[in-house]
C-alpha cells in the first residue's frame, strides 16, 4: 500500500466523522471544537472515542482491501487501523516452524507490516514508507490459534516514526515485542507498481 492510497482511504472516512474530526491530506486526524463555546471547552469524551474508534475500523477494513502479497499469504488482518494505533490478527497455522511454533520471523513480519502501514498513514501524499531498523524479544511461543498485535506510535516525525509492537496469544499472554522505525521519503521508488485491488 503506497501513502497516496491511504490517503485516499482516510479521505473516505471523513466525511463520517461529522464535526467531531476529519483527515487532512496528510492522513491525519484533526479534531475540530463545534461546540459554540457552550461547555467551557470541555468535549464529550466518550462520543469522540466512539467515532475515532469507528473511523479506525473502517480504515482498517479498506486498508485489508489493498493487502500486500506476504500480508495475504500470511493472513495478516488489521482490526483497526490510525497513524497513533493499529491493531491486527494472524493465524498461528501456516505460519509455523518446523517444530509446530510460531515462527519468529512471522512474528516480525507481523510487527513491520503494522508500523508501516500506520507510518504510511500519516505520510504526506506521494511518499513512500520504509522500514529501517526493527528488532524483536520473542518471550513465549505459541503452537495454534491466532496472534493479535497491537502497535503504538512512540515517536512521529517528517521523516522518521517509530513504534513499539506488543503480539499476543488467545490467551492474552505476550509472545513478542517488537520496535519498528520507518524513514518517510518523498516519491515513489522506480520500478514501483501501484497494488491490485482484492
Amino acid at each position: 500500500m503506497t501513502a497516496a492510497d491511504a490517503v485516499s482511504a482516510a479521505d473516505d472516512i471523513a466525511p463520517s466523522q461529522g464535526g467531531g474530526g476529519g483527515v487532512d491530506h496528510g492522513g491525519r486526524d484533526h479534531a475540530r471544537r463545534d461546540d459554540g463555546g457552550r461547555d467551557g471547552g470541555r468535549r464529550d469524551n466518550t462520543a469522540d472515542s466512539d467515532v475515532a474508534g469507528a473511523a479506525a475500523i473502517r480504515l482498517a477494513a479498506q486498508v485489508n482491501a489493498a493487502r500486500g502479497e506476504i500480508e495475504q499469504r500470511m493472513g495478516i488482518l488489521l482490526t483497526e487501523a490510525s497513524p497513533e494505533r493499529l491493531v491486527a490478527t494472524m493465524p498461528v497455522e501456516g505460519n509455523r516452524q518446523p517444530y509446530g511454533l510460531l515462527h519468529g520471523g512471522a512474528s516480525v513480519v507481523l510487527a513491520e507490516t503494522l508500523g508501516s502501514v500506520g507510518a504510511t498513514l500519516d505520510a504526506p501524499p506521494g511518499s513512500t514508507v520504509v522500514g529501517i531498523e526493527i528488532n524483536a524479544s520473542h518471550h513465549r511461543s505459541t503452537t495454534s490459534g491466532a496472534v493479535t498485535a497491537v502497535a503504538t506510535r512512540i515517536r512521529g516525525g517528517r521523516t522518521l516514526v517509530t513504534y513499539d509492537i506488543r503480539i499476543t496469544d488467545d490467551a492474552g499472554r505476550v509472545t513478542c515485542t517488537s520496535r519498528l522505525t520507518c524513514m518517510i521519503r518523498s516519491g515513489r521508488p522506480t520500478g514501483s507498481r501501484e497494488p491490485e485491488p482484492s
